[in-house]
């Protein structure tokens, strides 16, 4: 499992270009799999503060790793500044990427069946983020 990177320091994997390099490397594809970070994503530069910038992210992410390696996300929110290249994940809603992102999410069914990890920092709050998140898949189908 390959995650994003906020790219802090020299560190690689801020880009989708970084991680179809690394997949392109592994010889047995099938063994390899890549995990979204969305603070780390909004962090290195990919907007993710509305819908449509949701989708030009994933058409963006599609396009240069595929879906297809895609096999789980981490959801948080992020308390540094876009394309900042900090990694200060927030609560849902509470930071600079907003709730429209995890609202489209939940409501794209390129992510169903996928591991939606919450990563956030209040645990007082969890269920709270967790329901809120269930209400965005019910939302959709009402």
């Amino acid at each position: 499992m390959i995650e994003n990177t906020a790219g802090q320091g020299s560190n690689l994997g801020f880009k989708f270009e970084h991680l179809a390099a690394i997949i392109d490397g592994v010889e047995d594809k099938s063994r390899v799999g890549v995990c979204i970070d969305t603070c780390h994503a909004f962090a290195a530069g990919y907007d993710l503060r509305s819908a449509e910038a949701c989708e030009k992210t994933f058409a963006a992410f599609e396009r240069i790793v595929g879906f297809q390696y895609l096999r789980g996300m981490h959801l948080n929110d992020a308390k540094s500044a876009f394309g900042s290249r900090v990694d200060r994940h927030h609560s849902l809603g509470e930071g600079n990427i907003g709730h429209d992102c995890f609202s489209w999410i939940m409501q794209d069914s390129r992510f169903d069946g996928i591991p939606l990890i919450l990563e956030t920092i209040n645990p007082d709050i969890w269920a709270e983020e967790i329901a809120w998140l269930r209400a965005q898949q019910i939302a959709e189908v009402a």
